[in-house]
């Protein structure tokens, strides 16, 4: 009887593994040569340009001191260290030798020309979304107006049995839902045309969805926030903890200029989302991306200038003639007042910290991050930069200033062990996703 069952369970291991095997194989495309392009439309051309931007392809395929497109930038995945591909129409390292059809299977199923599966720290499992003529599009503006650079790759720093890409499509299986993005019935046209964009190229969930222990966000918390680069990307739910709601208005401000005057700048991770991104997009797409985010984060009609949080901050940032007697309030007024004062109302590019999104996370990195090096630019709002304190404040300063904000003008918790957090940030940094 044992033996039975023991045989039994072989054979059934032997057919998943079979079964495992068909699932996974994906034949290789054959090469093309570079005059079996045709001539691309340049208003095709055009639009991929955009997308790409969009998608801020470039971003995670140019490495800080490479070539754009040429790859090798250093993704920490919590795995290990995985390096972007080589993305210009270099025929040797690059995907010069990818036809139209090879490229939409790269983007749309995460195999490359050759068959092998992709690590999905390219978002693929967003880029599924996407039509065939934008992924077209896309292609277009690669092979036609991107440089081919020939480029070394660079190894990547997985693991055994991880840095095996067969076991990819085991990944897939259980957490990439796979096929075009389906437009809701029950919403606009325009929320839609957000929807596509931001479920799609845009993959702003790549960011602000958690993620499972496996590395896949997960679904059932989509936008609900995450730690990325050891930054916080906030929820774009209701749960967001801005004491002022988001609304579209806000939210097209801060995807056009790089800042919303009841929210803050788009500093970090997020400055080139929007510096070399989604901000290339035409208006009324935009528009759309806004509408569909602020149905996400619960927007409502109230205007926020007349707020409760925005008089009380407004009302408490006017001068407090004790506030020699507290550090944080001292180093405030000495150091950030002259740029972050406001009485009246809020000015743009002049964000209230009572009520910037730093300063109401559950976590004090963000706001850590811009005291100890500034916004420069790409970052925030285009002619507006803030100078870093690294070195003109100790750590003890600098935590004094984020308590005080904290606690006086937030009205929020006191954040735990901050001290300690501002010294880890310093000594550590931001870290490349």
């Amino acid at each position: 009887m044992l033996k039975q069952v023991v045989l039994g369970g072989l054979a059934v291991a032997v057919v998943g593994a079979i079964g495992f095997g068909i699932y996974a194989y994906k034949p290789a495309y054959e090469p093309i040569a570079a005059d079996q392009n045709a001539e691309f439309d340049p208003l095709v051309v055009e639009r991929g340009r955009i997308l790409a931007a969009a998608g801020y392809c470039a971003t995670c395929h140019t490495a800080a001191d490479g070539e754009p497109y040429a790859g090798n930038y250093a993704m920490e995945t919590g795995f290990g260290t995985i390096y972007s591909t080589n993305l210009t129409p270099d025929v040797e390292t690059g995907i010069g030798a990818y036809s139209k059809e090879a490229f939409r299977r790269a983007m749309h199923e995460g195999v490359d020309r050759e068959g092998r599966h992709l690590f999905p720290a390219f978002p693929y499992d967003h880029f599924t979304k996407m039509t065939d003529d934008d992924v077209d599009a896309i292609y277009a503006y690669i092979m036609t107006d991107v440089a081919p650079v020939k480029a070394t790759p660079t190894e990547n720093e997985l693991p055994f049995p991880l840095n095996q890409r067969f076991l990819q499509a085991g990944w897939k299986l259980l957490f990439a839902d796979f096929g075009r993005y389906t437009p809701d019935a029950d919403q606009s046209d325009e929320w839609n045309r957000g929807a596509y964009l931001a479920e799609g190229i845009t993959h702003c969930g790549a960011c602000h969805t958690p993620r499972n222990a496996l590395g896949a966000e997960i679904a059932s918390a989509q936008f609900e926030g995450a730690e990325i680069d050891r930054w916080i990307a906030p929820a774009l739910t209701a749960d967001n903890p801005s004491s002022v709601p988001w609304n579209t208005s806000e939210f097209k401000s801060y995807l056009k200029d790089g800042v919303a005057t009841y929210h803050g700048i788009a500093a970090g991770p997020m400055g080139p989302v929007v510096h070399a991104g989604v901000r290339e997009l035409p208006e009324a797409d935009l528009d759309a991306l806004s509408v569909y985010l602020a149905d996400k984060v619960g927007a409502g009609d109230a205007d926020p200038a007349q707020s409760d949080a925005v008089l009380a901050s407004l009302d408490s940032n006017r001068p407090d003639p004790k506030y020699r007697r507290d550090l944080g309030a001292r180093l405030y007024a000495t150091a950030c007042a002259s740029c972050h004062y406001n009485t009246q109302q809020i000015a743009q590019g002049r964000p209230d910290l009572g009520i910037n999104s730093s300063t109401n996370l559950d976590t004090p990195n963000n706001l850590i991050h811009v005291i100890l090096d500034g916004v420069n630019g790409p970052e925030g709002m285009a002619g507006v930069v803030m100078p870093g304190f690294r070195t003109a404040l100790t750590d003890t300063e600098v935590a004094a200033i984020a308590a005080y904000l904290r606690d006086a003008r937030a009205g929020q918790p006191a954040w735990p062990e901050l001290e300690a957090t501002v010294a880890d940030i310093r000594v550590n940094g931001p870290q490349a996703h």
